[in-house]
């Protein structure tokens, strides 16, 4: 009897001593579960943020696909139809095809927008010179600045209408290049090889189309190509001429703003630019040439521009990119290169002021602001 209890007690102590092992593991293999899933839960999130940033940027680029589809052959079959309009009355054709370039203009600045890309405008108001001519100067970063453009000038009475734009050639052959082509804007070829035959061709351009369209604003971007490709070379340029050590913009290039300046600013006697023609008849029969040089400085935060990439897809997050004007009247202004390349030296030193206290105190400075959203 002793023999058996013994061994009764002995299979016991063993069950129990089995059970209490098998719970042990249980609980060890519940403990290494719930460590793998807590692990794998930001993955799991990532991964789940990931799905929908593809998802949204599939649908936003379908719809794009079909809106441009849409929207740039029905701008190109009214203008055909409108055909016998332009050669009764050009004039009016014209204020027909500015609003329906305004319109795929405003198309555009909405990819930003359902996106969250908004635009906080700062510094002079431009709005009472919108109906004057004008040449538009911008600071060059990325893809995404005339986008940015096309958002914030919508709201700046005629000028999208009557604008015309100075744009590197790649833009021709993108879904926006036929459009551009039809309302007049000219495409320049980068490069020391057509560098003299292009400045040719712009002055050509100007003759043919600025007034004979009744274009106002006339933009370009004097850098002359991408911050980020630039840089190194203008910074070279600059220690060699003992020009402003520049970091968040580059030295312009003045060839095809002197172009526009002596087809375009009147000129007086004494070599300024302004204006003053003398009579009120010689006023009446010849137009008054640009009458203003607005100065536009992009600010993307944290130094970080935005593409046409992230304006169709839309991965980014939502961000405000700051716009700052600066206007001048031509008067001040003189024909001179020299005089002109130290006018835009000293422009190009206080935008790179601006951008720097910008980038480092990420708020903005107390002034009036309006707010594209």
């Amino acid at each position: 009897m002793n023999v058996g209890s013994r061994g009764f007690e002995d299979v016991t102590l063993k069950n129990d001593f089995y059970n209490r092992s098998v719970s042990r593991r249980v609980e060890l293999g519940a403990c290494a579960f719930k460590c793998a899933c807590s692990r794998m839960a930001p993955l799991v999130e990532e991964l789940r943020r990931l799905g929908w940033i593809l998802t949204k940027a599939l649908l936003r680029f379908t719809f794009m696909f079909i809106n441009n589809c849409v929207a740039i052959p029905s701008y190109c079959l009214y203008l055909i139809v409108l055909q016998p309009l332009r050669m009764l009355h050009s004039s009016v054709f014209w204020h027909i095809e500015g609003a329906m370039y305004r319109w795929l203009l405003a198309m555009v600045a909405s990819w930003g927008w359902c996106a969250g890309y908004t635009v906080t405008e700062w510094g002079d108001d431009v709005r009472p010179i919108s109906e004057d001519e004008a040449m538009v100067i911008v600071n060059h970063q990325s893809t995404g600045d005339v986008c940015t453009l096309m958002m914030c000038l919508q709201d700046k009475g005629t000028v999208v209408r009557k604008m015309m734009w100075l744009m590197d050639h790649v833009f021709k052959y993108t879904n926006f290049g036929l459009v551009s082509l039809i309302h007049g804007d000219f495409f320049i070829r980068q490069g020391k090889t057509h560098r003299d035959k292009q400045l040719i061709y712009l002055k050509s351009h100007l003759d043919k189309y600025y007034y004979s369209r009744d274009r106002k604003w006339i933009v370009l971007f004097p850098e002359g190509g991408f911050l980020r490709k630039r840089r190194e070379t203008s910074q070279a340029f600059a220690k060699k001429n003992d020009l402003p050590h520049l970091t968040h913009v580059t030295l312009p290039r003045l060839g095809a703003t002197q172009v526009i300046l002596k087809a375009l600013a009147p000129q007086q006697e004494n070599g300024m630019l302004g204006n003053d023609t003398g009579k009120s008849a010689q006023k009446d029969s010849k137009p008054r040439g640009l009458q203003w040089v607005v100065d536009v400085t992009i600010a993307y935060p944290e130094a970080r521009p935005m593409d046409i990439q992230t304006w169709i897809f839309g991965y980014r997050s939502p961000t405000v990119t700051h716009v700052h004007y600066r206007s001048g009247s031509l008067e001040v202004i003189t024909v001179s290169r020299c005089d002109y390349s130290r006018h835009q030296d000293d422009q190009s030193e206080s935008s790179r002021a601006e951008i720097c206290q910008y980038h480092s105190s990420k708020c903005m400075r107390k002034c009036n602001c309006t707010t594209h959203s």
